[in-house]
């Protein structure tokens, strides 16, 4: 009886929080380079006194689907797409290193190259601003040019260049504003080889097909959960039964 309500009540609490995760997935379905999140579950013996019948269910440390989405053509000239593997590099909101694959970028009204949600992209030395007036050409090594409008393209000046990372997947983790970054808390190195497709925006590597049939898998085994339980209680109420009467 013990073993039944530690196992069923704690499958159930870690089932509720893959639902969350789920439907946290499904939430970013339509976002730019959005990684889909992993819940894994393992059962672990409860340690204390008396007989060793008890386990609970256990949620491992959240992972992450690194699996690329698909690249979609825009045709913007500040949409970026990174290929195969790689990050690119952005301030985050407490002004430290962090990394996205979120390639719809802008220019903010202070000429500052930024993420569509408003996080400064990193070059090499800093964030990268532009002059006002001017056209942004982003080249697939990250090279940030600016031609003013209406001029000939004989006329382009280096802004910067993005800064574009390629670390281990083993090596990242993801924080609780979406960015990734390295576990060790340091910045990563630059990485030559990353290329960006231009024009184009990396899509959510989330299945909703999949995602909806898991979230009613998860439901079914829920259902389960619950059934366990009230068939241990409806067994606990017959057992006072039989001792009543003894």
């Amino acid at each position: 009886m013990d073993r039944v309500v530690y196992v069923a009540m704690t499958g159930a609490r870690e089932i509720t929080r893959q639902q969350a995760a789920l439907s946290h997935n499904l939430a970013n379905v339509s976002t730019t380079g959005f990684k889909a999140e992993l819940n894994v579950m393992r059962a672990l013996p409860v340690v204390g006194e008396g007989a060793k019948t008890r386990a609970f269910v256990l949620d491992t440390t959240p992972q992450t689907d690194f699996s690329n989405g698909a690249i979609q053509h825009t045709g913007r000239s500040l949409d970026v797409a990174v290929r195969g593997g790689g990050w690119i590099a952005v301030q985050d909101a407490a002004g430290q290193e962090a990394y996205t694959r979120m390639g719809d970028l802008e220019t903010s009204i202070n000429g500052i190259l930024q993420t569509g949600t408003g996080l400064n992209v990193i070059g090499d030395g800093g964030p990268i601003a532009i002059a006002p007036d001017q056209e942004v050409l982003i080249a697939p090594d990250g090279t940030v040019s600016s031609v003013p409008n209406g001029a000939n393209r004989n006329a382009v000046e280096i802004a910067g260049r993005i800064k574009l990372v390629n670390p281990a997947d083993a090596d990242l983790e993801r924080g609780a504003d979406g960015l990734f970054r390295l576990k060790s808390g340091q910045p990563a190195d630059a990485d030559a080889n990353t290329r960006l497709a231009v024009g184009a925006l990396e899509t959510s590597n989330v299945n909703p097909a999949e995602a909806l049939v898991n979230m009613i898998s998860l439901a079914r085994q829920f259902e389960t959960q619950m059934r366990v339980l009230r068939t241990a209680e409806d067994n606990h109420k017959a057992g006072d039964k039989v001792l009543a009467r003894a």
